[in-house]
C-alpha cells in the first residue's frame, strides 16, 4: 500500500500554463492575491495532507463511521479516531476559509486555488474530504441567499470548519426528481419567522457526526399551499442545536439521524437518513426560491465531484505505479532469458500506466480550466466578458462532473488490474479506491443527468455557439501544435476530433426541437465525445507550453509532452467511433417491450 505524494509540480503547471492563473491574478477582483502566496499555500497544504490526512484513509475504509442508538436521546455517529485528530488540525490550519468572503473570516482567494487544496484533500482521504465539501455548498447558499443575520450567525464558524453544513434534498420517494419532495414546513405562530419542519431525507452526507459541535442543515421543504413540482419548494436553515441569544449552543433541535447506509465505498463518510420532527428552521431567501438556492450549492459541488474523479484516479495510479515497479513476474521483452522482470517492463502494463497518467493530466486540465472560468466570470467588469466566461464555465461543469467520474471508474479499475490477483483482495488497499470511486458518477446528479444537462441546457446556449467557439480555439491550437517536432500526428488527430465534434454538435442542434427522445438518447456518447475532445484541446495547450521550455525540470516537461502525445494519438481517436451513437435515432432503444428485455 503506497503513501500519497501530492503532485505539486503538476498542479502548479496546470494552474499557470493551462488555466492561466496569471490572468486571474491580473484582474482587479483578485489583485490582493499574489502567485507566491498561492504557491506557499499549495506547498504547506501538500505537506499537511501527506502527513496528517492521507494516513487516515485506511481507517476510514476499515473502521468506518458507526451509528449508535442512544437511550432516551438522539442517536450518534462516531467517526474513526484518526478522523477527529486530522479534522481538528484542518480547522486549526485555516485553509478551509481560503476562498470565502473576508467579511466573515475568509481570505478571498480565487476558486482555482481552493480547487488545488480540494484535490490534495480528496486524494488523501475522499471520505473525510466530503465533510468540508458539503460545508462549502452550504456556505455558498447562505452567502448568496441568506439574510444578513443568517450570514453573521453561521458563516464565520462554517468557514473555519468549527461548524459543518449539509444539503438535505433527497427523499425516499424523490431521488433525482427534486420536484417530488414532500417534507413540510409550517409557520410557527408568534415566533421570529421560524418554521416547523417535518419529513425524512435520505443520503445526507455527514448529516450526523462527531467532528464538529454544530451542524447546519439546509433543507428543502414545501410551505402550505405551495404549487406542485419544483416551483413550490423553499429552502430552510435548520441547525442541529438552536442558539442562545449570546450565540452559544442551546437545546437540541428536532433533527435526528435514524440510520446510516452500509455502502460499497467511502465507509468513513456517514451517509445519513435524517428525520425532522417539528424541527425549527428559518427561510433562506424567499419562499419558493428553494430550487434557485439549491443550484447555487450544486454548481460548485458538481465541479468538486468531477475533481473527485481526478483525485481518486491519481491515488490509484500512484499505488499501481509503485506496485508495478516492485512486483517481479515473467520475463519482459529484451530481458535476459529466465530473468524475473518488474511488471512495469511489460508492454501491456505500460499501456495501462500511460493511460492512467494521460487521463489524469487531461482531467486536471479540464477541472482547473473550469475553475479558472468561474474566477474570470467573477472578476469580469464588462458584461460581455462576464457572459463569455460564465458560458464557458457552465459548459464545462457537466463535462468535468460526468467525464471525470466516468473515467475514474475506468482508471481505478486499471489500477486494480495492474495488481492482478493482489488487487482483488483487500490487503493491498487498491480495491478501496475502486469502491470509493463508484459513487462519484451517481451523486450530485447522475452522469445521465449531466449528459441531459449538456444537450438540453448547455447545447442551447447560443444554439451551440458556446461549443463551436471552443472548438474554434482548438483549431487555432492545431496549427501551433503541428509546428512542434514530434507532435504533428497529435495535431492531425485533434483536427479530426474537432471536426467530429462539430458534426455531432450540429446534428444535435438540428434535432433539439423536433426529436427530444433521440437528443437524450445521444447525450451520454456525446458527453464522452465532446469531453474527450475538450481534454485533448487543453492538453495541446499543455504540450505547447512544455515544448516552449516553461520553468520546470527538463524531465518533467518531457513527460508532459509525452503524456499529451499519448492522449492525442491513442485515446483521442476513440471519439470517431462515438459519432454513430450520437447521430443514431432512439428507435432501437425502445424497439423492445419491457418483457422482451428479459
Amino acid at each position: 500500500m503506497s503513501d500519497y505524494t501530492p503532485p505539486i509540480d503538476d498542479i502548479r503547471f496546470v494552474m499557470n500554463h493551462v488555466a492561466d492563473l496569471g490572468g486571474i491574478l491580473a484582474t482587479e477582483r483578485f489583485s490582493h492575491v499574489d502567485a507566491d502566496s498561492i504557491d506557499a499555500v499549495i506547498t504547506e497544504v501538500a505537506r499537511f495532507m501527506a502527513d496528517e490526512v492521507a494516513p487516515t484513509n485506511v481507517d476510514g475504509d476499515r473502521i468506518g463511521s458507526q451509528w449508535h442508538a442512544s437511550d432516551g436521546g438522539p442517536a450518534t455517529v462516531v467517526t474513526p479516531d484518526s478522523f477527529k485528530s486530522a479534522y481538528e488540525k484542518w480547522v486549526a490550519s485555516g485553509f478551509g476559509a481560503m476562498p470565502f468572503d473576508p467579511e466573515y473570516g475568509g481570505a478571498d482567494f480565487p476558486w482555482i486555488s481552493a480547487i488545488a487544496v480540494q484535490e490534495m484533500y480528496t486524494t488523501s482521504n475522499m471520505a473525510l474530504s466530503l465533510c468540508p465539501l458539503l460545508t462549502q455548498g452550504a456556505i455558498d447558499a447562505i452567502h448568496a441567499h441568506g439574510s444578513t443575520e443568517q450570514k453573521n450567525t453561521y458563516l464565520p464558524k462554517m468557514m473555519t470548519g468549527e461548524w459543518t453544513g449539509t444539503m438535505n434534498l433527497t427523499e425516499p420517494q424523490a431521488g433525482s426528481d427534486v420536484g417530488a419532495v414532500s417534507t413540510k414546513a409550517q409557520p410557527i405562530a408568534d415566533s421570529d419567522g421560524a418554521w416547523s419542519i417535518t419529513g425524512q431525507k435520505i443520503y445526507i452526507t455527514y448529516g450526523e457526526h462527531d467532528l464538529a459541535e454544530q451542524i447546519i442543515h439546509l433543507v428543502l421543504a414545501r410551505t402550505p399551499g405551495s404549487a406542485p413540482g419544483t416551483k413550490g419548494i423553499s429552502m430552510f436553515v435548520v441547525p442541529k442545536y438552536l442558539l442562545n441569544e449570546d450565540g452559544s449552543l442551546g437545546e437540541r433541535n428536532g433533527a435526528e439521524c435514524v440510520s446510516i447506509e452500509h455502502k460499497l465505498g467511502i465507509h468513513g463518510s456517514p451517509t445519513c437518513v435524517m428525520q425532522f420532527e417539528g424541527a425549527t428552521g428559518w427561510l433562506v431567501g424567499n419562499e419558493h426560491d428553494g430550487m434557485r438556492n439549491m443550484f447555487t450549492m450544486m454548481n460548485n459541488a458538481r465541479l468538486s465531484v468531477g475533481l473527485q474523479g481526478l483525485s481518486l484516479s491519481d491515488r490509484a495510479f500512484q499505488q499501481s505505479l509503485q506496485y508495478a515497479q516492485d512486483r517481479e513476474q515473467g520475463t519482459a521483452p529484451g530481458a535476459p532469458k529466465g530473468a524475473a522482470s518488474p511488471i512495469i517492463e511489460h508492454p501491456d502494463v505500460r499501456r495501462m500506466l500511460m493511460t492512467q497518467r494521460a487521463w489524469i493530466d487531461a482531467m486536471r486540465a479540464l477541472v482547473y480550466t473550469n475553475a479558472a472560468a468561474l474566477d474570470r466570470a467573477d472578476a469580469a467588469t464588462d458584461a460581455d466578458e462576464q457572459r463569455t466566461w460564465r458560458e464557458l464555465a457552465d459548459l464545462l461543469i457537466p463535462l468535468s462532473k460526468g467525464l471525470c467520474t466516468d473515467v475514474c471508474n475506468e482508471m481505478t479499475s486499471l489500477a486494480l488490474q495492474i495488481h492482478g490477483g493482489m488487487g482483488y483482495v483487500e490487503e493491498t488497499g487498491v480495491a478501496q479506491h475502486y469502491r470509493d470511486a463508484r459513487i462519484a458518477a451517481i451523486y450530485e446528479g447522475t452522469n445521465g443527468i449531466q449528459a441531459a444537462d449538456l444537450v438540453g441546457r448547455k447545447l442551447a446556449m447560443r444554439s451551440g455557439g458556446v461549443i463551436t467557439d471552443l472548438l474554434d480555439e482548438f483549431d487555432l491550437r492545431v496549427k501551433e501544435l503541428a509546428d512542434i517536432d514530434g507532435l504533428a500526428t497529435f495535431a492531425d488527430r485533434l483536427s479530426e476530433a474537432v471536426s467530429t465534434a462539430r458534426e455531432a454538435t450540429a446534428h444535435l442542434v438540428s434535432i433539439a426541437g423536433s426529436d427530444p427522445r433521440s437528443l437524450l438518447a445521444s447525450s451520454t456518447p456525446y458527453l464522452r465525445l465532446l469531453g474527450t475532445t475538450v481534454c485533448a484541446g487543453f492538453l495541446a495547450k499543455s504540450a505547447i507550453a512544455a515544448s516552449n521550455g516553461a520553468d520546470y525540470p527538463a524531465d518533467f516537461l518531457s513527460a508532459k509532452v509525452t503524456g499529451a502525445k499519448f492522449f492525442g494519438e491513442q485515446i483521442l481517436p476513440t471519439t470517431a467511433g462515438l459519432l454513430a451513437a450520437v447521430t443514431s435515432r432512439a428507435d432501437d432503444l425502445f424497439a423492445l417491450t419491457s418483457d422482451q428485455l428479459l
